[in-house]
């Protein structure tokens, strides 16, 4: 009889922390539930954006992260036409590319019925800088126009080096240029921006072409690089506001259209109906996003108001 007591006094005792740790598991399961679901605040979204803006890239999701609590942004990087690629082919719905989508481009979601969202976030620049030991570090866009039609750069310069063979960078000046591919010499393309960077430090009389955002806000190991660079200031045609002079990448010289190789930055929204994806194209074209922008040097679609306060 004692012992059956025991045991009934036992079991009594262990319901409690039977009960407790139930609801603790069904509050566990609840609260992921919760930050699993799909809304323009909360949820998971895969997101792919062009390599050339991975420091900017980094710090919005950062941001955006932070502010809210329950979402999780899937961040990856590549070149121009690998991300257009997996656009087209539904491996990812939101992109962040450094140009509008083309017609053709835009045929082939017609032909789904559907439209994406496209919005513009940014004024980048294609950067071109020189190792510090290099004399000059002033160029033309004629004079690049000529090196990628097959002629020389001008002296002392040697070769041009781009960040990927199918990077948005190259497709830019190939635009400006005219020309469907690149020269066979005097021109060559390496692996990132940071291989770039590097390359060129170590390299004099060469042109290194970069995203502006690698500039402008480093890590440690890119730092380190451009600590022996310089970036060069470049004059555009003859005619436009950019052809006046030379001039370097800088936020106001972008404002003012001095800086001839200034691009704009979109992310393009396919997902088929409202989910985070939204919320974070909001995100970057709200006040928050665009002060992430303006800290990363880059030039904000729409400034952030500044509130002064006289005393």
């Amino acid at each position: 009889m004692a012992g059956y007591f025991f045991i009934r006094m036992k079991k009594l005792l262990l319901l409690p922390l039977i009960f407790g740790g139930v609801v603790w598991l069904t509050s566990c399961n609840r609260g992921e539930q919760s930050r699993r679901e799909q809304t323009i605040v909360s949820g998971t979204v895969a997101v792919m954006a062009d390599e050339t803006l991975m420091p900017v890239m980094e710090e919005e999701v950062a941001v955006f992260e932070h502010l809210y609590d329950r979402t999780d942004v899937n961040l990856s990087f590549g070149h121009e036409n690998q991300i257009v690629g997996k656009l087209l082919n539904r491996e990812v719905e939101v992109v962040v590319l450094t140009r509008p989508l083309t017609e053709k481009e835009h045929k082939f979601f017609e032909a789904r019925q559907f439209e994406p969202r496209v919005y513009r976030f940014a004024t980048d620049a294609v950067a071109l800088v020189v190792s510090r030991e290099t004399a000059d570090s002033t160029i033309a866009v004629d004079d690049m126009e000529q090196a990628l039609k097959g002629g020389k750069l001008p002296e002392p310069f040697s070769r041009l080096v781009f960040d990927n063979a199918n990077s948005s960078t190259i497709r830019f000046l190939r635009e400006i240029a005219g020309v469907d591919s690149l020269p066979t010499e005097g021109v060559y393309a390496l692996k990132s921006n940071l291989d770039v960077l590097r390359y060129v430090s170590e390299t004099p009389n060469t042109i290194g072409v970069v995203g502006l955002s690698w500039l402008a806000r480093p890590d440690g190991e890119t730092r380190e690089f451009i600590a022996g660079l310089k970036v060069m200031a470049v004059r555009g045609k003859a005619g436009g506001p950019a052809g006046s002079g030379y001039f370097k990448p800088t936020q106001s010289n972008l404002a003012d259209s001095l800086y001839a190789l200034s691009r704009p930055v979109y992310i393009v929204n396919a997902e088929p109906k409202k989910s985070l994806g939204m919320g974070f194209a909001a995100f970057l074209t709200g006040e928050s996003g665009q002060r992430v922008i303006l800290k990363a040097g880059l030039l904000p679609d729409s400034l952030p108001p500044r509130e002064i306060i006289i005393r």
